[in-house]
């Protein structure tokens, strides 16, 4: 899991796994992400004599940090890597007041640069 400025990025391997069998799900909680995949056995002519491509169901789950917009997920399967893009909640920054006056005027009259 990638932190950028506005959202978290994760990329999975999935090599082999064609797009209708991912399944991405975030919780309702929306702290979960969760992604599944399957990749199935080929259909093949003749016998098979040996093989050394896996099949079978993966799975990956990952807590999210609490400052995410679950509602807004996009995720993009290309060569063999999916990446989830979660973006991050807007949050208030604190505005900063301008110092009036530049010197403040402290007890007994004399007065402290800043």
């Amino acid at each position: 899991m990638r932190d950028t400025d506005d959202a978290y990025v994760i990329e999975a391997e999935l090599p082999g796994v064609e797009r209708d069998d991912v399944d991405i799900d975030i919780d309702i909680s929306g702290r979960e992400l969760r992604i599944r995949g399957d990749l199935k056995e080929r259909e093949r002519e003749g016998v098979l004599r040996r093989s050394t491509r896996r099949t079978g169901h993966s799975e990956y789950h990952t807590l999210l940090p609490s400052d995410v917009r679950s509602d807004d997920v996009s995720a993009t399967l290309g060569d063999g890597v999916l990446t989830v893009t979660v973006p991050k909640a807007q949050t208030v920054k604190p505005r900063h007041a301008a110092a009036r006056g530049g010197r403040r005027r402290q007890a007994g009259g004399h007065r402290e640069p800043w």
